[in-house]
């Protein structure tokens, strides 16, 4: 089991307007993790986030968190799209 400590995945997702503010190139990465990119993604786009990248790596600690997984990939993205200005407090 000492090998869990090295096993992490890493999630990029970007919402990025060209000129025109019309239309946007995104795209994201899961690294494995089904759905996790689709849904990170998914956030920027509900938020109305533009020109923004973001990356977020989750270890895996050795206990299975099922469902939970993806509100604590989701909770960390939003905090850091708001410390960084790109959605308002609700």
């Amino acid at each position: 089991m000492a090998g869990w400590r090295r096993t992490k995945l890493t999630f990029v997702f970007y919402r990025i307007f060209k000129d025109d503010q019309a239309n946007a190139i995104q795209d994201c990465e899961d690294d494995g993790e089904t759905h996790a990119g689709s849904r990170l993604l998914h956030l920027l786009q509900i938020l109305d986030c533009r020109n923004v990248l973001v990356v977020v790596t989750r270890w895996y600690g050795g206990i299975q968190l099922h469902g939970d997984r993806f509100k604590h990939i989701n909770n960390v993205a939003r905090i850091l799209l708001e410390k960084h200005g790109f959605i308002n407090k609700a």
